[in-house]
């Protein structure tokens, strides 16, 4: 595994202190930058037997077979159980539990963290999202990181980091990844093969690898379908919520949040940041409602994000959003 060349220096960086870092490592930024990649290049970095470098993995001795397999004995990652189920897992019927990092998941470490390793080097723990954690599983985290033993490393990867317990994020070290220079994103995506590399920047605010899994012919599709409803002079808000109403919430929450900021910003500041392929439907709309309601609209879709993920009526919820952004238009 290796991290992407936007995080060369900072890894560089932590390869300078190999023999100093610190037991708790917090590494956040915003979504889609490469996070992942990194506390997977550096947890093999640490585990590796033979690096060519220090916190280089040399790709090739048995640590890194082992890593690459997902069996390493002296690593363990923790995720929301939803990002390891499938649809056909029977047990997928408690969807608040899954989508959580439940404390049962942090007590089944003690073990592992406090025996000694199989390979007499590193044990490192990756967690990801950290924010994922519910209370009673950061609470049970905090022991481990105030008392680490020798040689323990734990990787927290972090998009909101204030979401997080203080007390989590003060036993930690904090590391903020940046997001690349926009042409060096651009450069990356086409040699990746986008199709559409500005305006999937646009969308996910210069997150490339973000960009990259967004841009398929489905995503172009169903967005273009929910804006196009949204501009329509008639806009009929129960029956767009009708024709999303299996669409993953998440997303239409993103979806909407983009875009009451463009119309705000085109209200306020004449700009426009998330959408510019829909720049005359936005001009237009921002004609008809009022400026300081987007406002206070928008900042509502972002506090939506802290309860996205967990069980709703979701047919309702759709049906709220469109009726609310339908009373934004002026009388």
């Amino acid at each position: 595994m290796n991290y992407y060349s936007w995080h060369k220096d900072a890894y560089q960086q932590l390869a300078q202190r190999s023999g100093k870092l610190p037991h708790a490592l917090l590494i956040k930024g915003v979504t889609g930058i490469g996070k992942r990649a990194f506390a997977g290049a550096l947890a093999q970095g640490l585990l590796c037997e033979k690096p060519v470098a220090p916190l280089m993995a040399c790709g090739v001795c048995d640590a890194c077979h082992w890593f690459g397999t997902v069996s390493h004995p002296d690593f363990r990652a923790v995720q929301p159980e939803a990002a390891e189920s499938t649809e056909d897992d029977a047990e997928a019927t408690d969807k608040k539990k899954k989508r959580d990092i439940s404390v049962a998941q942090i007590r089944s470490l003690e073990d592992f963290i406090h025996i000694s390793a199989h390979r007499g080097g590193a044990k490192v723990v990756v967690i990801q999202p950290a924010e994922a954690m519910n209370i009673n599983a950061a609470n049970a985290l905090l022991k481990s990181l105030e008392e680490p033993p020798p040689a323990t490393y734990f990787l927290l990867v972090c998009d909101r980091p204030h979401l997080l317990p203080a007390t989590i994020r003060s036993r930690c070290q904090q590391l903020l990844l940046n997001s690349p220079a926009m042409q060096e994103a651009v450069d990356w995506l086409v040699k990746n093969g986008a199709s559409r590399p500005e305006l999937a920047l646009a969308q996910t605010g210069g997150a490339p690898v973000l960009a990259a899994e967004i841009d398929t012919e489905e995503y172009w599709t169903s967005r273009k379908q929910f804006f196009d409803g949204l501009s329509l002079r008639a806009f009929e808000p129960l029956a767009l919520a009708e024709k999303f109403a299996a669409h993953p919430v998440p997303q239409l929450i993103n979806w909407l949040q983009r875009w009451t900021y463009d119309l705000a910003s085109l209200c306020f500041q004449q700009r426009l940041r998330y959408n510019p392929d829909f720049k005359e439907a936005l001009t237009l709309s921002a004609r008809n409602v009022n400026g300081l309601e987007v406002l206070r609209f928008h900042r509502e879709l972002v506090r939506f994000q802290r309860i996205v993920n967990h069980p709703l009526n979701v047919r309702l919820l759709i049906e709220d959003l469109m009726l609310r952004y339908a009373g934004l238009a002026r009388d």
